[in-house]
Protein backbone atom coordinates (compact mmCIF):
# COMPACT_ATOMS: atom_id res chain seq x y z
CA UNK A 1 0.00 0.00 0.00
CA UNK A 2 2.53 2.86 0.59
CA UNK A 3 4.70 1.72 -2.31
CA UNK A 4 1.05 2.83 -4.53
CA UNK A 5 0.85 5.86 -1.96
CA UNK A 6 4.96 6.85 -2.68
CA UNK A 7 4.01 6.43 -6.77
CA UNK A 8 0.84 8.15 -6.92
CA UNK A 9 2.56 11.19 -5.39
CA UNK A 10 5.61 10.78 -7.42
CA UNK A 11 3.00 11.00 -10.34
CA UNK A 12 1.33 14.39 -8.92
CA UNK A 13 4.39 16.15 -8.22
CA UNK A 14 5.35 15.38 -11.63
CA UNK A 15 1.59 16.35 -12.69
CA UNK A 16 2.34 20.12 -10.63
CA UNK A 17 5.47 20.51 -12.65
CA UNK A 18 4.76 19.59 -16.26
CA UNK A 19 1.33 19.72 -16.06
CA UNK A 20 -1.26 17.14 -17.42
CA UNK A 21 -2.72 16.43 -20.54
CA UNK A 22 -6.74 16.80 -21.30
CA UNK A 23 -7.36 13.09 -21.07
CA UNK A 24 -6.35 12.69 -17.31
CA UNK A 25 -9.27 15.14 -16.03
CA UNK A 26 -12.02 14.63 -19.04
CA UNK A 27 -15.04 13.10 -17.04
CA UNK A 28 -18.44 11.66 -17.73
CA UNK A 29 -21.82 11.49 -16.61
CA UNK A 30 -25.72 10.32 -17.47
CA UNK A 31 -28.48 10.04 -16.16
CA UNK A 32 -32.00 8.84 -17.24
CA UNK A 33 -34.61 12.35 -17.28
CA UNK A 34 -37.42 11.38 -14.66
CA UNK A 35 -40.74 13.11 -14.43
CA UNK A 36 -39.58 15.50 -11.45
CA UNK A 37 -36.78 17.03 -14.05
CA UNK A 38 -39.14 17.77 -17.10
CA UNK A 39 -41.69 20.72 -17.71
CA UNK A 40 -45.06 20.17 -18.81
CA UNK A 41 -43.84 19.48 -21.90
CA UNK A 42 -42.39 16.56 -20.80
CA UNK A 43 -38.55 17.75 -21.62
CA UNK A 44 -35.66 18.13 -19.45
CA UNK A 45 -35.57 21.51 -17.55
CA UNK A 46 -33.30 24.05 -18.63
CA UNK A 47 -32.20 24.63 -15.01
CA UNK A 48 -31.37 20.99 -14.52
CA UNK A 49 -29.26 20.55 -17.50
CA UNK A 50 -27.12 23.72 -16.57
CA UNK A 51 -27.10 22.57 -13.12
CA UNK A 52 -25.35 19.09 -14.97
CA UNK A 53 -23.40 20.86 -16.75
CA UNK A 54 -21.82 22.74 -13.77
CA UNK A 55 -21.47 19.65 -12.02
CA UNK A 56 -19.62 17.57 -14.66
CA UNK A 57 -17.56 20.89 -15.94
CA UNK A 58 -16.14 21.04 -11.94
CA UNK A 59 -15.58 17.32 -12.11
CA UNK A 60 -13.00 17.87 -14.73
CA UNK A 61 -12.08 20.76 -13.51
CA UNK A 62 -11.12 19.65 -9.97
CA UNK A 63 -9.33 16.49 -11.69
CA UNK A 64 -7.14 18.83 -13.37
CA UNK A 65 -6.10 21.23 -10.61
CA UNK A 66 -6.16 18.75 -7.36
CA UNK A 67 -7.85 21.19 -5.80
CA UNK A 68 -11.49 22.99 -4.88
CA UNK A 69 -12.93 24.61 -8.25
CA UNK A 70 -15.59 27.69 -7.71
CA UNK A 71 -17.39 28.24 -11.15
CA UNK A 72 -16.52 32.19 -11.90
CA UNK A 73 -17.89 31.90 -14.98
CA UNK A 74 -20.81 30.70 -17.72
CA UNK A 75 -19.21 32.41 -21.44
CA UNK A 76 -21.79 30.39 -23.00
CA UNK A 77 -24.52 27.64 -22.89
CA UNK A 78 -26.30 26.73 -26.24
CA UNK A 79 -29.43 24.29 -26.26
CA UNK A 80 -29.70 23.24 -29.32
CA UNK A 81 -32.37 19.83 -29.25
CA UNK A 82 -34.53 18.99 -26.32
CA UNK A 83 -33.96 15.77 -23.99
CA UNK A 84 -37.76 14.36 -23.38
CA UNK A 85 -38.65 12.32 -20.57
CA UNK A 86 -37.73 8.57 -20.18
CA UNK A 87 -34.55 9.29 -22.43
CA UNK A 88 -30.84 9.27 -21.40
CA UNK A 89 -28.84 12.63 -20.75
CA UNK A 90 -24.86 12.00 -21.19
CA UNK A 91 -22.72 14.68 -20.37
CA UNK A 92 -18.74 14.81 -21.46
CA UNK A 93 -16.57 17.42 -20.08
CA UNK A 94 -12.69 18.16 -20.73
CA UNK A 95 -10.36 21.69 -19.82
CA UNK A 96 -9.87 23.93 -22.91
CA UNK A 97 -7.34 26.01 -21.45
CA UNK A 98 -5.53 26.43 -18.27
CA UNK A 99 -4.68 30.21 -17.02
CA UNK A 100 -2.73 30.88 -13.41
CA UNK A 101 -5.31 30.22 -11.29
CA UNK A 102 -8.02 29.46 -13.28
CA UNK A 103 -9.08 27.36 -16.10
CA UNK A 104 -11.49 27.00 -18.66
CA UNK A 105 -13.83 23.55 -19.33
CA UNK A 106 -15.98 22.68 -22.34
CA UNK A 107 -19.38 20.43 -21.79
CA UNK A 108 -21.29 18.78 -24.56
CA UNK A 109 -24.17 17.14 -23.60
CA UNK A 110 -26.17 14.49 -25.31
CA UNK A 111 -29.38 12.64 -25.45
CA UNK A 112 -30.18 8.98 -26.13
CA UNK A 113 -33.57 7.22 -27.01
CA UNK A 114 -33.51 4.03 -24.96
CA UNK A 115 -36.34 2.71 -27.65
CA UNK A 116 -34.83 3.75 -31.00
CA UNK A 117 -31.08 4.39 -30.08
CA UNK A 118 -31.31 8.13 -31.58
CA UNK A 119 -28.77 10.46 -30.13
CA UNK A 120 -28.28 14.00 -30.74
CA UNK A 121 -26.03 16.69 -29.28
CA UNK A 122 -28.43 19.02 -27.21
CA UNK A 123 -25.83 21.34 -25.17
CA UNK A 124 -22.88 22.69 -25.55
CA UNK A 125 -21.34 25.00 -22.71
CA UNK A 126 -17.94 26.69 -21.63
CA UNK A 127 -17.48 27.02 -17.85
CA UNK A 128 -14.27 28.79 -16.05
CA UNK A 129 -13.38 27.98 -12.60
CA UNK A 130 -11.15 29.48 -10.12
CA UNK A 131 -8.67 26.80 -8.18
CA UNK A 132 -9.47 27.16 -4.16
CA UNK A 133 -6.34 26.83 -1.55
CA UNK A 134 -7.68 24.07 0.97
CA UNK A 135 -6.14 25.75 4.15
CA UNK A 136 -6.19 29.61 2.74
CA UNK A 137 -9.15 29.68 0.88
CA UNK A 138 -7.87 32.14 -1.74
CA UNK A 139 -6.77 31.41 -5.71
CA UNK A 140 -3.79 29.13 -6.27
CA UNK A 141 -2.06 28.27 -9.08
CA UNK A 142 -3.22 25.07 -11.54
CA UNK A 143 -1.12 22.85 -13.64
CA UNK A 144 -0.27 23.57 -17.46
CA UNK A 145 -2.41 22.04 -19.93
CA UNK A 146 -0.62 18.90 -22.25
CA UNK A 147 -1.89 20.01 -25.49
CA UNK A 148 -1.77 16.10 -27.85
CA UNK A 149 -4.28 16.74 -30.19
CA UNK A 150 -5.16 19.17 -33.05
CA UNK A 151 -8.65 19.10 -31.85
CA UNK A 152 -7.43 20.16 -28.14
CA UNK A 153 -5.08 22.58 -29.84
CA UNK A 154 -8.06 24.67 -31.56
CA UNK A 155 -9.68 24.23 -28.37
CA UNK A 156 -7.20 26.03 -26.73
CA UNK A 157 -6.99 28.83 -29.05
CA UNK A 158 -10.67 29.09 -28.93
CA UNK A 159 -10.36 29.44 -25.24
CA UNK A 160 -7.72 32.47 -24.97
CA UNK A 161 -10.81 34.63 -27.45
CA UNK A 162 -13.58 33.67 -24.88
CA UNK A 163 -11.54 34.65 -21.81
CA UNK A 164 -10.57 38.30 -23.36
CA UNK A 165 -14.28 38.60 -24.55
CA UNK A 166 -15.06 37.90 -20.70
CA UNK A 167 -12.18 39.91 -19.25
CA UNK A 168 -13.41 42.88 -21.83
CA UNK A 169 -17.31 42.48 -20.51
CA UNK A 170 -16.29 42.61 -16.73
CA UNK A 171 -14.10 45.86 -17.05
CA UNK A 172 -16.69 47.58 -18.68
CA UNK A 173 -19.30 46.35 -16.28
CA UNK A 174 -16.97 47.99 -13.57
CA UNK A 175 -17.34 51.07 -15.42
Amino acid sequence: MKAKHKATAALMDEWRVKGKPVSASASEMAEVVLPAQTNVLGKLLGGHVMHMVDIVAAMAASRHGNSYMVTASVDYIDFRNPVSLGEIVMLKSQVNRVFTTSLEVGVEVFSENLLTGERKHTTTAFVTFVAIDEFTRKPRPVPPLILRTAEEKRRWREAAKRREIRLAHRLRERG
